[in-house]
């Protein structure tokens, strides 16, 4: 597999009919600089906004995969998606003046086809590869899919396709070298689909720009001449149509015997591009579909998201650390003597966190707290667990250097057992909610296993700029916050 990024060195279009919309479009894929991605440039809207491929723009999966912003949307990306991954693209600006690409004819090739034509242009920077080192599996009992990424020094995508339905029966495809696969034994693969479904997918107002030159029909019932021409209408096909003898309407031949699954296989790749890194990974996947590979994107997205905040803050590996002390200075404002975190163990991002903090004998407060009886006071206790849940919701933000959590309330705060000085403090938090800047917490302090403290608190994300969190003396944790607590010692 490549190692460093690269965009193609010419502009190079294509125009045709949408499969969904039925729009005319014009298609134009553009070079782009190193880190820029892939973007859909809508130019027949006002501003020419862009939207980024990726899955936090994903809006809608019915029968395709569509991005938008606002207004700007940009239907069925998932073929020119796989075309992009197929041939390792990583930056590249698709100026479209319609709201869908061009099918072509169902598969990526045409895609494929201009973007070599166009050649391809090495960039300086390194590819950013998402590499999968532990099992992350998706399974949708409902629809019978399961899909699983498992640890591989390279990009490997195997899947069956099963629909009780002996018109298709079940189908098994793989790609195991990219570079000499794809273009010959994936790319041509069309998008297909059964009979039964023609008039069901047209009444929502789907496959306006279908007929059977852009899609495969799958004959998977038999119908009587005034139902034939019924569909023939629906498909704008104007020529004669038979229900044919090869399981395909008017007897089109197959790329391959096991196209079908092959094209589900296109898609799959398609969708996962829109994780927004190349990825490392063996892809296993059993009845694949937009909706649970996009699913299942979002959740390799977070862990993409994960790693590269990581990767920001922890430049030096460690075993069973996620964020050690240096880490934790470049995310919290806190110093001595009020930073009471000593290293993150577990992460994931916008769900939850671990926390440590070793107490020793060495802490300022047990001079005073109390004179010959050292106890770590309670709030101190709840300060170390906000600090801990401030280091999990900034970490979801853009730019979390510029940011502060102020705490706005601690809830049902409870001290089960007194923290002494040789303790070690787990702080456990979990996100229960999240709007916008303001997110819910609970958390939990565990010495030795056992329950110490726990409470439920609320955040909001603010500016480091904002002239109110600079009057309140910074980031204002539990100052703030304790006052409108309800606590119980126990």
């Amino acid at each position: 597999m490549l190692v460093q990024q690269r965009t193609i060195k010419r502009s190079t279009s294509m125009s045709g009919v949408g499969l969904h919309t039925g729009s005319i479009s014009r298609m134009t894929f553009k070079p782009a600089p190193e880190h820029y991605g892939i973007r859909f440039r809508r130019i027949d809207l006002g501003g020419s906004p862009e939207v980024p491929a990726d899955v936090d723009h994903v809006t809608d999966i019915s029968r395709g995969t569509t991005i938008a912003i606002g207004e700007a949307r940009v239907h069925t990306v998932e073929h020119v998606m796989a075309a992009l991954a197929g041939l390792q693209i990583d930056n590249v600006l698709i100026e479209l003046n319609a709201n869908e690409p061009p099918v072509g004819d169902g598969s990526a090739k045409p895609y494929v086809d201009v973007l070599l034509e166009a050649g391809f242009e090495i960039q300086s920077a390194a590819k950013d590869y998402l590499i999968i080192d532990q099992t992350v599996d998706y399974h949708n009992e409902e629809k019978g899919v399961d899909i699983v990424a498992l640890p591989t020094d390279d990009y490997r995508v195997t899947v069956m396709v099963d629909y009780h339905n002996p018109a298709l029966g079940s189908q098994h495809t793989g790609l195991f070298n990219l570079e000499k696969e794809f273009v010959t034994e994936f790319a041509p693969c069309r998008t297909f689909c059964f009979l039964h479904e023609v008039e069901i997918l047209h009444s929502k107002g789907l496959i306006r720009g279908g007929n059977l030159d852009n899609a495969i029909v799958i004959v998977d019932r038999k119908l009587n001449e005034t139902e034939i021409k019924r569909i023939a209408r629906k498909l704008g096909i104007k020529d004669s149509v038979i229900l044919g003898s090869n399981g395909v309407l008017n007897n089109r031949p197959l790329h391959f015997p096991n196209e079908p699954a092959r094209h589900k296989l296109l898609d799959l790749m398609g969708d996962l591009a829109l994780i927004g890194a190349p990825l490392k990974a063996q892809i296993l996947a059993a009845r694949p579909g937009h909706a649970c590979n996009i699913e299942f994107a979002r959740m390799i997205r977070k862990l993409y998201q994960q790693k590269k905040l990581v990767r920001k803050y922890q430049h030096e590996r460690k075993e069973g650390i996620v964020f050690d002390i240096n880490a934790i200075k470049k995310i919290l404002p806190h110093r001595y003597p009020f930073l009471l975190v000593d290293k993150i163990i577990d992460f994931k991002i916008d769900e939850s966190i671990v926390g440590v903090k070793n107490v020793t004998t060495n802490e300022p407060f047990f001079e005073g707290h109390f004179p010959g009886h050292p106890v770590m006071p309670g709030v101190l206790i709840l300060e170390g667990m906000a600090q801990t849940g401030g280091i999990l919701i900034l970490n979801g933000v853009e730019n979390p250097g510029d940011k502060l959590v102020y705490f706005m309330a601690i809830n049902n705060a409870k001290f089960r057992k007194p923290v002494l000085p040789g303790d070690q403090l787990v702080f456990e938090l979990t996100i229960i909610s999240r709007k916008s800047r303001i997110c819910q917490m609970k958390g939990k302090a565990y010495v030795d296993g056992s329950l110490a403290a726990e409470a439920e608190m609320m955040a909001s994300i603010v500016d480091r700029s904002d002239s109110r969190v600079q009057s309140a003396g910074g980031n204002g944790v539990i100052t703030h916050a304790v006052a409108n607590s309800k606590t119980t010692l126990k």
